[in-house]
């Protein structure tokens, strides 16, 4: 099992930079694959990014593709996401989750065992 615990979130305005972090702490981190979603309020919680268990495979949802860069430090337990060039409609609460399944089905929010309490990034124009 492991317990993840989000941070990074703020209110920035359109154009700024934001770093989020997750941090595990139960099993090795390295035996999971990391995903973010968020979530905006009336809307399905939608996917953002994942990384695969050793770190070489990373992948992005269509909506933040160029500007989102997720890392993972399992040194540190840690799994990072750089969002830059923020837009209004980035404005969500992020959640990160892990999982011990197959990479196809990275996108599934189903498919993920274990979540953060999520972190609230705002964005104003």
């Amino acid at each position: 099992q492991v317990a993840l615990v989000e941070s990074g979130g703020g209110l920035v305005q359109a154009g700024d930079s934001l770093r989020l972090s997750c941090v595990a702490s139960g099993d090795p981190f390295s035996m999971y694959l990391v995903g973010w979603f968020r979530q905006a309020p009336g809307k399905e919680r939608e996917f953002v990014a994942a990384i695969s268990r050793n770190g070489a495979v990373a992948d992005y949802g269509d909506s933040v593709k160029g500007r989102l860069t997720i890392s993972r430090d399992d040194g540190k337990n840690t799994v990072f996401v750089q969002m830059n060039n923020l837009k209004p409609e980035d404005t969500a609460v992020y959640y990160c989750a892990a999982k011990r399944g197959a990479w196809g089905t990275r996108t599934s929010p189903p498919q993920y065992y274990y979540w953060g309490q999520g972190t609230q990034v705002t964005v104003s124009s």
